[in-house]
């Protein structure tokens, strides 16, 4: 050996083991939580087939599809379908249909679960407020088919509320087929239907709230109001950050059995957004491509609406859906 490769080489330390080269941090963490990743593995797998997968579609996009000859054998067009959306009148008139029940709901049905959790976390008697939380959840778990036949039967043509009109004199009003009225319809079943299940994460911030910070208020003479506007709505401003750009990157996404049910009832002039735009013309009219670029581009719009909304989070000193 040379004398060169004797210098350079450190003498081992006497009595004293060479320790065995350490793993890697993401290694060792895999030999950690092995139990764990295997018990969420099969969530994942879900999550893989069912979303991620079918991601690799969206390819049709960019041809002539056509389900007889499957992709390899569809030509390709390139652009030429996004080309026909920026020039498609429906496509624009579903898409301010669309913004137009978003901002009404956002403005009506948003705060409906803050409120709603508020309420039920100020009754002070346990059983009440289990039983309170059960009802308004309970709803969230029935189908559209049921929430519009219990409108209609409701306030539809031959419902109650028309009966009880007729019967003392007054002229029927038929809110179920009225064009004008659908907006305020469509956002009175979403509140019925899911603003019980959309308190559950205000609750759930609730909770976590120190109950000293109420005592050193009520100290200090704070009364009801007080408390709520200093100490406990602070602590759902980062819950409602979150939820709200979470929404936002929904803007184009307002539901499809909600307004497939009802859009013969007041016409496709009123009823028609994105989704069901996007069902009728890939489905209905066999136009794959088309509705595929269609569905691209409401994808691409949420993201970047999700990506502006959460850098405006980190501005105003928010985490929102993700740290920097």
């Amino acid at each position: 050996m040379p004398a060169a490769d004797l210098l350079e080489r450190p003498a081992p330390s006497a009595g004293r083991p060479v320790p065995p080269p350490r793993r890697p941090r993401w290694a060792r963490r895999l030999r950690r939580d092995w139990v764990l990743l295997l018990m969420v593995a099969p969530a994942i797998l879900v999550l893989a087939v069912f979303h991620y997968v079918p991601l690799l579609g969206n390819v049709v996009a960019f041809q002539d599809y056509s389900p007889y000859i499957g992709i390899a054998g569809s030509p390709w067009i390139g652009f030429a379908n996004f080309e026909r959306i920026l020039t498609d009148p429906d496509f624009w008139d579903a898409t301010v249909n669309t913004l137009t029940i978003t901002a009404f709901q956002l403005v009506f049905y948003f705060p409906v679960p803050i409120g709603l959790a508020l309420l039920v976390h100020s009754l002070l008697s346990p059983r009440l407020r289990m039983f309170v939380q059960s009802v308004v959840y309970l709803p969230h778990f029935f189908s559209w088919v049921l929430v519009i036949t219990l409108f209609q039967q409701m306030i539809g043509g031959a419902g109650v509320l028309n009966q009880f009109l007729r019967s003392h004199g007054f002229s029927p009003v038929d809110v179920m087929t009225d064009p004008d009225l659908f907006l305020v319809l469509v956002t009175a079943q979403s509140v019925w239907k899911d603003a019980g299940w959309g308190a559950i994460v205000f609750l759930a911030a609730l909770s976590t709230i120190d109950t000293s910070l109420y005592e050193a208020a009520a100290v200090d003479g704070a009364g009801r109001w007080r408390r709520l506007w200093h100490v406990t709505l602070p602590a759902l401003v980062p819950v409602i950050v979150l939820l709200l750009i979470l929404r936002l990157g929904e803007a184009l996404t307002v539901g499809f059995e909600q307004f497939l049910l009802q859009r013969d009832a007041v016409g496709a002039d009123t009823a028609e957004v994105l989704d069901t735009y996007v069902y009728f013309t890939g489905v209905v009219n066999s136009d794959f491509a088309y509705a595929a670029a269609a569905g691209l581009v409401k994808g691409l719009v949420g993201l970047a609406l999700v990506l502006a909304a959460n850098r405006v989070a980190h501005l105003a000193g928010e985490q929102g859906v993700y740290s920097r």
